[in-house]
């Protein structure tokens, strides 16, 4: 991590266009360098080089894989036992998505907060 000094103070003699622009300047300067002094860095600004991220990539659920309207047995309707076991692999599927987006997603939030 880079180290900074912080900016001096502007000074009185400045224009006020001049102690304006100097003003923000060295507040920018110090949101992007993280010097401004505030207790856990509140608002140090977060650049593209501070944040990594894993890429979620294709989703591997993309349409459920049951097929079959099922039998009626005694008045019932009743799904196939193969429909419930490719219900059973889509809802693994799935949660193997909701998964591997919820480590990036975490990933992604510590990058954001400085943890």
């Amino acid at each position: 991590m880079a180290k900074f000094t912080a900016l001096p103070g502007i000074p009185d003699q400045l224009t006020d266009w001049q102690a304006t622009l100097f003003g923000g300047i060295k507040e920018n300067v110090e949101l992007l360098t993280g010097t401004r002094g505030e207790a856990g860095l509140v608002s140090k600004a977060i650049v593209r080089g501070d944040i990594t991220v894993n890429e979620v990539g294709q989703q591997d659920m993309t349409e459920v894989s049951a097929r079959s309207n099922g039998v009626t047995i005694t008045g019932s309707d009743v799904a196939l036992l193969d429909n419930f076991i490719d219900l059973i692999s889509d809802v693994q599927l799935l949660a193997n998505d909701v998964f591997a987006t919820r480590r990036a997603l975490d990933l992604l939030i510590r990058n954001m907060t400085g943890e």
